[in-house]
């Protein structure tokens, strides 16, 4: 079936590698998250750190914070290993109330974009 290149299924995000600008993978996305009133994409899930799977640590990252990287294809995220690190994460057992106007202002602080609902 052939598509735009501009346009994608959701299944297909996930998957993709995030790098920083300093062309440092972060991890990969697992999962993306969409307004079920709105309709836009909220926040992408990145899976980062562990080895198979195991001790994986989550990151809501704000959709807008993402950039596609059409010539690696990949998603840039400006952000530093360090700065991830210290990210409000969870796992992947435990996730936040992503519906959370409180948590999601704080997210999106943190990464210095605007909240998906403005």
């Amino acid at each position: 079936m052939e598509h735009s290149h501009n346009v994608v299924k959701a299944k297909e995000v996930v998957g993709v590698e995030v790098k920083n600008m300093a062309h440092e993978k972060l991890g990969k996305i697992e999962e993306v998250l969409l307004d079920k009133e709105s309709g836009r994409v909220a926040y992408a899930v990145l899976a980062s750190g562990g080895i198979l799977g195991m001790g994986e640590k989550f990151f809501a990252i704000p959709w807008n914070a993402l950039h596609y990287d059409v010539n690696e294809e990949c998603y840039d995220l400006n952000v530093d290993k360090e700065k991830l690190k210290k990210a409000p994460g969870f796992d992947k057992d435990h996730w936040p109330d992503m519906a959370d106007r409180q948590w999601g202002q704080t997210v999106s602080q943190y990464y210095g974009t605007r909240p998906y609902w403005e």
